[in-house]
């Protein structure tokens, strides 16, 4: 995976072509208004350099999990309008339930060089998501003449479906785009070759999820950071009391082998020294909180969020680090009083020179939400993505991109 170089839109001709780009324009919404459109900006700077370059741009995307075929609440039709106020060049929306439709055909075979067209949701043909998807990959491709595929949809690069995979077996040529080239740049290159020292923080809720990257991570990096509802399996592991903490206990075995690859590789394994404690989740209110020293969290109590003296040690780390990644939130930080670990990790990665990385979900959230977004080098667009490829794994939807 390391020094992962490829071909991009820089590096391709498109002046009169027809070039189909996988988009991630999966927006949330209610009740048919788009609550939050960065993934739409985030793919701007691809769409307005091949709109600039003369092609017919013609984009795809799934939004939500439709179950039986095409639903209205899943359309893409507001992401097509809102792109529209974005861009200075025509957009139209080709509204087909078999996605590749004759609306479609006919909204491209009257394009003009630098305008666009979307697609309906890939998703209303269950094909997409199939081994299958042969038939529906060349639809896509056909659509296009098949000319060019520009991928440039991170949060679906872990997936090989028909848009995103499947339809470069029927293009010439095949791309990545601006955002997908950043998070190779930065994701790809954090693990691959990071400058050190170099800090990884994983939180989140189970153990489980994050199997292959805390043994990845603990190879590369130099100081492992552990926080969220994982760390009191780790905590277990190592014979403390956690009271009524989540606790994986089918993964204890597996933390003890963690904890002793860590000192075997001579890595630092940080784990929580003091954790925030209510009587229940989810919803502990001011008076009902308490810091204890994890060495005894009482029998009926359940630990939410690391403590001051963790959050101060974690801040700590990441000061003379160079390169961070973190993945994961430190409690359940959706309620404010349960927020403060991972306020602090936050803080202290917005306040360190380090190239700071986001591994997207719920982090990436935490980061926008608490405004620190602008402090870090890299927020990842990807949730599963950005997991899978801190694991070392080979995304779809990057390997069939052209190599240059």
């Amino acid at each position: 995976m390391a020094g992962l170089n490829k071909v991009t839109v820089e590096d391709i001709d498109v002046k009169g072509k027809k070039v189909l780009v996988r988009v991630d324009f999966n927006v949330p919404l209610k009740d048919g208004v788009i609550t939050n459109d960065n993934r739409i900006t985030a793919a701007l700077p691809t769409i307005n350099k091949l709109v600039e370059s003369g092609a017919k741009v013609v984009l795809c995307s799934h939004l939500g999990k439709p179950k039986n075929g095409p639903e209205d609440k899943f359309s893409l039709a507001p992401a097509a309008n809102r792109l529209a106020e974005l861009v200075n060049t025509s957009v139209t929306f080709a509204k087909d339930d078999v996605v590749v439709g004759d609306n479609a055909r006919k909204a491209v075979a009257e394009m003009k060089d630098g305008e666009i067209v979307v697609l309906e949701n890939t998703r209303f043909r269950g094909a997409e998501e199939t081994k299958n998807g042969e038939g529906f990959a060349k639809e896509l491709a056909d659509l296009v003449d098949n000319e060019v595929f520009v991928m440039d949809a991170f949060g679906s690069a872990h997936r090989a479906h028909a848009s995103t995979a499947g339809v470069t077996k029927f293009v010439k040529e095949t791309a990545v785009g601006y955002l997908m080239q950043k998070e190779i740049n930065f994701l790809g290159n954090a693990v691959e070759d990071p400058v050190r020292p170099f800090v990884a923080i994983l939180g989140g809720a189970k153990v489980a999820d994050k199997l292959n990257v805390i043994s990845n991570l603990i190879e590369k990096c130099d100081t492992l950071i552990i926080g969220g509802g994982m760390a009191y399996t780790f905590l277990k592991a190592q014979g403390k009391e956690v009271g009524t903490s989540l606790v994986d206990d089918t993964k204890l075995d597996y933390c003890k082998e963690m904890i002793e690859k860590a000192a075997a590789n001579g890595k630092k394994l940080l784990l929580p020294v003091d954790t925030t404690i209510a009587d229940a989740f989810p919803d502990p209110i001011d008076g009902d909180i308490e810091v204890s020293v994890v060495e005894d969290i009482p029998a009926d109590k359940m630990g939410l969020d690391i403590g001051t003296k963790t959050a101060e040690l974690y801040a700590e780390a990441v000061k003379s680090a160079k390169t961070v990644v973190w993945n994961g939130p430190m409690g359940v930080f959706e309620n404010p009083v349960l927020a403060k670990g991972t306020i602090a990790v936050a803080k202290s990665l917005a306040d360190t020179d380090a190239t700071t990385i986001i591994g997207g979900g719920d982090s990436a959230a935490a980061v926008i939400s608490l405004g620190f977004a602008d402090k870090m080098s890299h927020i990842s667009t990807g949730g599963g993505a950005s997991l899978e490829y801190l694991e070392g794994k080979v995304l779809p939807g990057i390997d069939v991109i052209a190599d240059k």
